[in-house]
């Protein structure tokens, strides 16, 4: 299995190969490489596609100790370095595209495009980093059994209409430790405000990407992403999609991401 130590993390990776446009996935909050693949299928004949594992998820051996979005864009970053990749395209879904845009921050001379799923740029209210907080403590102390129909619900949408990926998911999920959460929660939690200044400076092509249903982070915060950006180039929704919405709708997903690499990658 392919690990890059870097950070002074082991971080597994994936690495279609190839000569292509280098386009580099991050993953959401609970989710690892593997939410990608039908987005890797679509796109590896044609580009070199590159996904990691986030602290504390996936296969990734993480260190144990507090991280923060920055130190997925550090990650991120030593992984190009570490594949020979100059620039690529970013590709963040949720948790991915909170560091997706701050690697377009820190880095711009890395970044050619950007691709935003299910995500924005604002921080939480503090009525729902509470809610969180209880979440994060009660997988901590009690284990995953009372809020795990939550995140499957608000991530994937109601069990009746997506049980495959329930089932495929919740298996996962469980195996995650109450630390592992612990920290990965206050990741996202105590993530730093991007401001107008900041997002004024992200001027690589964009395109944000919406579930049309997402109750995580509803669409219209997405809009608000798109309309703050000063080269986004276009907004859609996804339809019959949560908050993983290239998990729900691959298809619609990957002619959108298509349509745009074709002209920006």
């Amino acid at each position: 299995m392919p690990f890059a130590k870097i950070n002074d993390q082991n971080i597994f990776y994936e690495d279609s190969g190839g000569d292509g446009p280098a386009v580099v996935f991050m993953h959401g909050f609970l989710f690892d490489t593997t939410m990608f693949d039908e987005q890797v299928k679509a796109l590896a004949p044609k580009y070199r596609c590159v996904r990691f594992d986030a602290r504390a998820f996936g296969q990734t051996e993480w260190d144990g100790k507090p991280f923060t979005l920055y130190d997925t864009v550090a990650d991120c970053i030593g992984l190009m370095d570490y594949l020979n990749i100059q620039q690529a395209t970013i590709v963040g879904m949720s948790q991915g595209g909170y560091a997706g845009i701050r690697v377009a921050i820190k880095h711009p001379e890395r970044v050619k495009a950007l691709v935003f799923i299910s995500t924005y740029n604002g921080v939480d209210t503090e009525d729902v980093k509470q809610i969180y907080r209880n979440m994060r403590d009660t997988w901590r102390n009690e284990g995953p059994a009372k809020v795990i129909d939550t995140y499957s619900f608000l991530f994937l949408g109601p069990q009746d209409k997506n049980p495959e990926l329930w089932a495929h998911w919740r298996a996962k999920w469980v195996q995650r430790t109450g630390e592992q959460l612990f920290h990965a929660n206050n990741n996202l939690i105590d993530r730093d405000e991007i401001t107008p200044d900041q997002v004024a400076k992200v001027t690589m092509p964009a395109l944000v990407l919406h579930g049309a249903d997402d109750q995580g982070i509803p669409p219209m915060l997405g809009e608000q992403l798109y309309k703050s950006l000063p080269n986004a180039k276009k907004f859609v929704l996804i339809p019959n999609a949560y908050h993983a919405s290239n998990v729900n709708n691959p298809q619609a997903t990957n002619e959108a991401l298509l349509e745009f690499l074709a002209e920006y990658a």
